[in-house]
């Protein structure tokens, strides 16, 4: 099952930093790795991590979604559809979907592109800034605002909150993994009653009013409870992860010159190259699930009831799929990346995360053509359910 000098440690910030190295060591090694000290096993091939993530019946996310979160013992909170399994998933996140359709997404498309262009322009001409601080961190939360109409007076210490939730680094078991949550969840049920008051023509007023079947049959309208989890997650998972996926397009353009001039040449590869961008570094660093049966990987048995943990990073770079993963290609058509999960938790954003990555690309590459990473001013965030950037200085 495990080589016996393979050592997998998720909360190793060195690892963290650099993990492709021992990624690679996984798929071949250790296909199957289990850490005695979490009691969690790990899976790293492509095919192995499309089974675990495909199959909701035998791997499941009631328990927690993400290791830090499984490990407290919580209950899970209703509305939270990420850690939901049937009926409840498939219900709320029907209710949900209607955020992320065509129709709502090509409707706030034009001012996405006006935010991203108007961020560019605040740093173009500059001889240095920072690409996470200055250019990516705050867009995709002001994108969510759109879909929602939440006030602009607000987006900053929403995207704090949510920051300071998303990069927990620690294993400590007794911490409240909900704490961030309910601070933003106070804040959307004060701004839920304002919108009650005052209903509009927006997502938001929908949510307040449909109706819908819950698992036991009852027809109602979304407990308040429910709507403030909906909201918080998608406001929370929407403004870090696309922002951390923008700042990776920052790093990796500036470590493969030969490429970014590819795309200022050809602009009509970007879209191909927001693929690749997502392929090479995606911003979930794990992804978990129980197992509710013994399942087989590798020759060897994982009880039911165990955690095993994916890393989409390890399965996005496997040479039996991509070959030469570990090479940055912008013209590679990649194929299913596991990015955005896979299979029933699909991440329903993901159509929007993209729209704001090519146009970040596309709106930066225009204004400034050129920059380099300042390495020793740079530092990763800390968590360990998302990685990338907490700061990316660049010079120009």
């Amino acid at each position: 099952m495990t080589s016996s000098d393979v050592h997998f440690d998720m909360y190793d910030r060195e690892l963290y930093a650099s993990p492709y190295a021992m990624y690679r060591r996984l798929r071949e090694e250790a296909p199957l790795y289990y850490n005695d000290e979490y009691r969690f096993y790990l899976v790293t091939r492509h095919a192995d991590v499309g089974k675990v993530l495909g199959d909701r019946d035998t791997f499941i996310s009631g328990k927690g979604f993400v290791y830090q979160l499984a490990v407290t013992g919580a209950e899970m909170p209703d509305g939270l559809f990420i850690a939901e399994d049937p009926p409840k998933h498939t219900i709320h996140r029907g209710l949900v979907s209607r955020l992320f359709t065509p129709r709502a997404i090509s409707r706030i498309e034009p001012k996405v592109r006006e935010l991203f262009a108007a961020s560019a322009e605040r740093v173009a001409g500059e001889p240095h800034f920072d690409f996470m601080r200055d250019f990516a961190h705050m867009m995709p939360i002001q994108v969510i605002a759109l879909l929602l109409g939440l006030p602009e007076k607000d987006h900053a210490d929403l995207r704090e909150i949510f920051y300071q939730a998303q990069n927990e680094g620690t294993a400590d078991t007794e911490r409240d993994p909900f704490a961030a949550m309910l601070d933003a969840a106070v804040w959307f049920s004060e701004y839920l009653d304002f919108r009650a008051e005052h209903p509009t023509d927006d997502l938001m007023t929908e949510l307040l009013n449909v109706e819908f079947e819950d698992a036991t049959g009852t027809r109602r309208q979304l407990r308040r409870d429910e709507l403030t989890t909906f909201l918080t997650l998608i406001t929370g998972a929407g403004s870090d992860t696309t922002a951390v996926a923008v700042s990776w397009m920052g790093s990796i353009l500036s470590d493969h010159p030969e490429q970014r001039r590819k795309l200022v040449e050809d602009p009509t590869l970007i879209p191909n190259a927001v693929e690749e961008v997502l392929r090479f570094e995606p911003p979930a660093y794990h992804v978990m699930r129980t197992t509710t049966v013994d399942v087989d990987f590798h020759g060897v048995t994982v009880p039911a009831d165990s955690w095993i943990v994916t890393l989409p990073g390890a399965a996005n770079r496997d040479d039996r799929v991509f070959p030469d993963g570990d090479t940055f290609d912008v013209t590679r058509k990649p194929g299913q990346i596991y990015t955005f999960s896979f299979g029933p938790h699909f991440c329903l954003g993901a159509s929007l995360a993209r729209l704001e990555v090519r146009i970040a690309m596309e709106e930066i590459l225009k204004r400034v053509p050129e920059w380099t990473v300042d390495h020793d001013g740079a530092a990763l965030t800390t968590g360990i359910d998302t990685r990338g950037w907490d700061r990316l200085p660049v010079d120009v």
